[in-house]
């Protein structure tokens, strides 16, 4: 059995250090006729974090799970009973298409910014495209980080590194509240992608990238590609049991295999085509199915001009307009197709021989 490897994390905060954080949330003076109050709350979190209260709120797996009695997050069980609803929706005939249509730029005019992403201008555009062939949409601006309160993705803790099945699917590692890792939107999007016979990205490039509200989705989303349905299996998170379980041998199963997919990607300098590249080769690897190559996109808009006049840049490139157009047609077709029985993967059959 190979070894668990130990001593990269710190030790535990000390009192002053905690407290020093739980008040930073109450900065504001108006709080002040409250700090007593203040003061019992921070005992409170303070015992919660000392005890490890990652999930206080429980009850026993029950049957169809590996270990009955385990003390199962009540949060992680609603949402992993979501997906399991809304995966059967997903494969009845007589309900509506539904197409997830992802805005991935970190700009909003709600926020520091004071102007809307050209992104969402073009989301706006692909989703009347959309609409206008009768499929449903489902928009996923994820601006909305930067701007609403209490709002959050994570970050994705690794855990697939590991052992795969200690990557629960759907993510238990959130929410953490004896942490403060709270407010995790990834409850709702996962039910999001899970929904969607098509998704649709588009994002700018940011330094070479895609923009870490993207990023940070696309992280949290390794659990459906390998990860494992069962948390009592593990008993949580126990390291030891996850890499027997591995070692045995697993089959990394494709959660969100067999949906179609499009991407749109815009830039202004340099990076497009590598985003592009990225964006598509990670969808390919999760089982998706793209669209085409019109599904494939990407595209400068006011190369080397200024940032101040981009939205006007916009406006005069219909050409770029009817192209991210061409993206969402491209996926309404295979939608109706994949839907009807008529979208064949040519390699759906093959096994891997490295699955991973």
């Amino acid at each position: 059995m190979t070894t668990v490897r130990k001593g990269q994390a710190g030790p535990p905060l000390p009192r002053d250090e905690f407290r020093r954080r739980f008040l930073q949330d109450f900065h504001d003076p108006a709080f002040e006729a409250e700090s007593a109050a203040i003061e019992r709350l921070e005992a409170i979190a303070w015992e919660a974090y000392q005890g490890g209260r990652k999930a206080p709120r429980t009850q026993k797996a029950g049957p169809g799970f590996a270990d009955p009695d385990y003390d199962l997050s009540i949060e992680w069980r609603e949402t992993r009973d979501r997906l399991i609803a809304a995966q059967k929706r997903w494969g009845e005939r007589g309900t509506p298409s539904r197409v997830l249509l992802v805005c991935g730029a970190s700009r909003n005019d709600g926020s520091c910014p004071g102007e809307m992403s050209k992104t969402y201008r073009l989301a706006q555009q692909a989703r009347a495209v959309f609409e206008q062939a009768g499929i449903e949409v489902d928009l996923l601006d994820l601006s909305r980080l930067t701007s609403d309160y209490g709002l959050h993705i994570h970050p994705c803790k690794g855990c697939v590194s590991t052992a795969m099945p200690l990557c629960h699917w759907p993510c238990s590692c959130y929410p953490n509240h004896s942490t403060r890792q709270v407010g995790d939107w990834m409850s709702e999007i996962y039910e999001k992608w899970v929904s969607a016979h098509g998704v649709m990205l588009l994002t700018p490039t940011y330094w070479y990238s895609a923009p870490s509200p993207l990023k940070l989705m696309m992280d949290r989303l390794v659990c459906a590609d390998g990860g494992n349905p069962d948390p009592t299996s593990t008993h949580g998170k126990k390291a030891e049991e996850a890499k027997a379980i591995e070692l045995k041998g697993w089959d990394y199963p494709k959660h969100l295999k067999g949906r179609v997919y499009g991407v749109a990607v815009h830039g202004d300098v340099a990076g497009i085509e590598s985003v592009r590249r990225a964006l598509c080769d990670w969808l390919d690897w999760m089982g998706f199915v793209d669209a085409g190559s019109q599904s494939r996109l990407d595209r400068f808009i006011g190369y080397y001009e200024p940032y101040a006049t981009s939205h006007d840049t916009l406006d005069e490139d219909h050409a770029v307009q009817e192209e991210v157009c061409n993206v969402a047609r491209a996926i309404a077709h295979a939608v109706e197709d994949l839907r009807a029985g008529k979208l064949r993967q040519p390699d759906a059959h093959l096994t891997r021989p490295r699955p991973k």
